[in-house]
């Protein structure tokens, strides 16, 4: 697996559509904070998305043509909206009343703008790992050069949900979770400086290379020397690179990437903690515990305890 894989993998990336939006004349729809990392995809007309507080930025409203498409990675209310100037309508009570998996907005007739959208659900530690790597609003339009895979997977989600073949719904899921792979690719090749840590490496084919080798065997005990060589550059340039995306060593990188591999085996199985040490790389359970201490704050028994299936709590 490669980096971008294995934290999505680990992470237990599931997509969830929702209702379309079908609007026409004034429109302005008001969401409350989502509990999920929200996608929308504009595939008729153009309107105007409202991020509140840092979620917009100094950038102010995006503006959304037909074909652009966003992932909000921060849970703050947004707004939807085709007139600047009409009072929005709250989405839940719109959404309510969605007929045939379509809600509809505004005091016109038809569909002059239809959105499809949805959300993305992570599992422990996706804050850390993914979402705040990421910046409030990730835009993708659709006049880009790169955005024509995002695009299949959309007009993908749209012929399932539209058609209604068998198992319609888990494709066009599945297919979500394509599309968000793309997206993250996009906005990586696109604008390299507007993430950090390891997705920034991934923008670096250096570091991006010294990533893939420690993400391919992570039990390996790695060297900057070794590392160097797979990328085919000087100790001190890997090094260097390595620090300057990721903020953190190699090294260091690599243990606190075993130590997420010991934390979903210790939330999700019964594998004692010799096992856990052994495949992640240490040869004991006390190596083990000290880095997991100094990485997580607590002990791999006391995680283990807290984020067992019967301490945590039910989704509703």
């Amino acid at each position: 697996m490669d980096p971008l894989e294995d934290v999505l993998t680990l992470l237990d990336t599931r997509a969830h559509l929702s209702s379309g939006l079908a609007a026409a004349g004034r429109w302005a729809v008001r969401f409350e904070a989502p509990d999920v990392v929200k996608f929308n995809a504009v595939r008729r007309g153009s309107c105007l998305l409202e991020v509140d507080g840092e979620g917009a930025g100094a950038g102010g409203p995006v503006a959304l043509a037909e074909g652009d498409c966003y992932l909000l990675t921060r849970s703050v209310p947004f707004t939807l909206r085709g007139d600047p100037h009409t009072a929005p309508v709250p989405a839940g009570p719109l959404f309510a009343r969605a007929e045939r998996g379509v809600a509809r907005a505004g005091d016109g007739d038809g569909d002059e703008v239809f959105l499809l959208g949805g959300g993305f659900t992570f599992g422990a530690r996706a804050q850390e790992l993914l979402l705040d790597r990421l910046p409030p609003v990730v835009h993708v339009p659709a006049g880009t050069p790169h955005a024509e895979t995002v695009q299949w997977a959309l007009a993908a989600i749209d012929r399932e949900l539209a058609q209604r073949p068998m198992a319609a719904t888990l494709v066009a899921e599945h297919l979500a979770v394509v599309m968000l792979v793309h997206v993250l690719r996009l906005h990586l090749a696109r604008e390299p400086h507007a993430v950090s840590g390891w997705l920034a490496g991934l923008a670096d084919p250096v570091v991006a290379e010294a990533l893939a080798c420690l993400h391919r065997d992570p039990s390996h005990t790695w060297t900057v020397a070794e590392l160097a060589g797979a990328a085919a550059v000087s100790r001190s340039t890997l090094a260097a690179r390595f620090k300057s995306a990721v903020g953190q060593g190699p090294s260091e990188y690599l243990t606190r990437w075993r130590i997420e591999l010991a934390a979903r085996q210790l939330r999700d199985g019964g594998a004692t903690l010799a096992a856990i040490a052994r495949s992640v790389g240490y040869g004991s359970e006390s190596a083990l515990s000290v880095a997991f201490r100094r990485v997580l704050g607590t002990t791999p028994g006391d995680y283990r305890t807290a984020n067992s299936p019967r301490t945590l709590p039910r989704s509703p």
